[in-house]
């Protein structure tokens, strides 16, 4: 199982990932360590992570998400099935907890 998520740091920028294990990556962000970005703009929270079966559809879904706009993806953290319902693909992905 991957996990792609979108965190939001001290300064209110977002910050898109992917990774295998959300609750290690979540803490490492929170240390600063491994993410240059989050370790300048510290880690606020995790807004919203969705799940998927292999790491190749995690990563073409950050992708994805990092190439949205800031209103889009605060759009997204408010209603993250809005998301899913633009994925062609959208039976490789939900929406986490």
């Amino acid at each position: 199982m991957y996990f792609t998520y979108i965190i939001r740091c001290k300064d209110n920028s977002l910050y898109t990932g992917y990774t295998s294990d959300i609750k290690r990556r979540i803490e490492e962000h929170k240390k600063g360590i491994n993410s240059k970005y989050t370790r300048a703009k510290g880690f606020e929270k995790l807004e919203v992570y969705f799940i998927s079966n292999t790491r190749s559809n995690a990563m073409k879904l950050e992708s994805y998400i990092k190439k949205l706009s800031r209103k889009k993806k605060l759009l997204i953290i408010e209603t993250p099935e809005l998301l899913l319902d633009e994925l062609e693909n959208k039976k490789h992905y939900r929406v986490g907890i």
